[in-house]
């Protein structure tokens, strides 16, 4: 058990991919379902890991479920712990890339492809404050 898992009990692995578009210049985000725990905020696409999955299975699965796409997993962009009131999550974000389908909503609320720059007018999770401020350097 780490320090941190003592100091805030289980952690959930989470998994999330940061999809760019073609010219790397804006990346997929998703707005959370209204029903669901942080209800209609922004996110990466992604969700926790299953028992028997690698990280990268999980992703895979997870756009599958997600966007009836397949993606190729690259490597770590940043990896980041997050103590929400309900949950605390080691959610680890990956560069992706669509390797075949096209994109579905399938679960989300809406789905945009939007720079850096562009989500200061959108409310993300809150784990995903870290991953913004590294993204907006790029």
């Amino acid at each position: 058990m780490t320090e941190f898992e003592e100091r805030y009990g289980k952690v959930v692995q989470v998994v999330a991919a940061l999809i760019w578009d073609e010219n790397r210049e804006k990346f997929l985000a998703c707005q959370r379902p209204a029903h669901k725990s942080r209800g209609l905020m922004w996110e990466f696409v992604g969700g926790k890991q299953e028992k028997g999955e690698t990280l990268e299975e999980a992703l895979v699965r997870e756009c599958k479920e997600e966007l009836a796409v397949n993606i190729g997993v690259d490597d770590v962009f940043m990896e980041l712990d997050h103590v929400y009131p309900d949950l605390t999550i080691h959610l680890t974000l990956f560069n992706c890339k669509i390797v075949s389908g096209e994109i579905k909503m399938l679960e989300h609320n809406d789905i945009k492809w939007m720079t850096p720059a562009e989500t200061d007018n959108y409310t993300f999770c809150p784990a995903d404050k870290d991953i913004l401020e590294e993204l907006k350097k790029l």
